[in-house]
């Protein structure tokens, strides 16, 4: 399943310049389109879960 929650995203990080977090994919228009229509619903397709151990379990 995808995610939707953008906190849990790789994706989200704190951008110095604008002081807030935010997305720093890069969507195409179709995909900006899909999450104004569907809303709450939108599930993101880019959707990476944030995880810090993946490295280090292909190095055991």
């Amino acid at each position: 399943m995808k995610g939707t929650s953008c906190e849990e995203c790789a994706y989200f990080e704190y951008d110095e310049d604008e002081e807030s977090y935010g997305c720093q994919f890069f969507f195409d228009e179709d995909d900006i389109a899909k999450a104004s229509l569907y809303g709450d619903r939108y599930i993101c397709p880019h959707f990476q879960y944030r995880d810090e151990y993946r490295i280090v379990r292909k190095q055991i």
